[in-house]
């Protein structure tokens, strides 16, 4: 479900004023109202949360001792073990 941040439309609640954020679902209706003061409330377009370069993955060097196991691809369908337990090979025949 996507975080959507709110603004007031007008004079609001210190709340609305400052912006607030509400989980909600996709299909759910956009708060007309704010939760806290009744004030009129808009939904604002907010920066998207994005990984960026390769922090995000696991490295190599930590991969068997989060028990994983981590192939890369040698061709053809072949896929190589290059860290923790399990075969050393994998293909599709």
């Amino acid at each position: 479900m996507p975080i959507y941040e709110y603004a007031a439309t007008g004079k609001g609640c210190p709340h609305c004023e400052a912006h607030f954020d509400v989980l909600q679902k996709l299909a759910e209706q956009p708060l007309a109202r704010c939760p806290q003061c009744g004030a009129g409330v808009v939904r604002v377009i907010g920066a998207p949360s994005v990984a960026m370069g390769s922090a995000h993955v696991l490295k190599e060097s930590n991969v068997a001792k989060k028990g994983f196991t981590q192939y890369r691809r040698a061709g053809n369908g072949v896929y190589e073990k290059t860290a923790g337990k399990g075969p050393k090979y994998i293909s599709g025949d």
